[in-house]
């Protein structure tokens, strides 16, 4: 589930590029996946290199539960105790997410010269 949804093109090599094919793994991780070293370049990669994720230690279903969770909104307590992770721990995975969201916001505006918004009506509960 979590290496096709983390790398759809397929696992290759940061530094040269080539495919996982052409690497041998190197070492497994109790969190499910393993590091893999480049035949071609020697250089040691897993799923995570290259992301946000690089160095973490979450197993890959958790990741995908994680990103969900803060895509859709979910309060962090509620993440917390879904992924047994610590509150703190979601609060930093979310300001992260959030950080990098921001640095990737283009500083220019849209090429529209109107912009259309469609109203939400959201319903807080029964009046009385």
């Amino acid at each position: 589930m979590g290496r096709e949804t983390l790398s759809p093109q397929g696992l290759q090599c940061p530094g040269c590029g080539a495919a996982r094919q052409e690497a041998r793994e190197f070492r497994q991780h109790k969190r499910g996946f393993g590091d893999y070293r480049c035949h071609h370049c020697h250089r040691t990669y897993n799923l995570y290199t290259g992301t946000i994720f690089a160095g973490s230690n979450l197993a890959p279903r958790r990741v995908v539960l994680l990103i969900r969770g803060i895509c859709k909104g979910e309060p962090t307590t509620g993440l917390a105790e879904e992924l047994a992770l610590s509150r703190q721990c979601v609060h930093r995975w979310r300001k992260r997410f959030q950080a990098k969201g921001y640095s990737m916001l283009s500083p220019r505006a849209f090429p529209d010269a109107e912009t259309e918004t469609d109203e939400m009506f959201q319903n807080a509960g029964e009046k009385r």
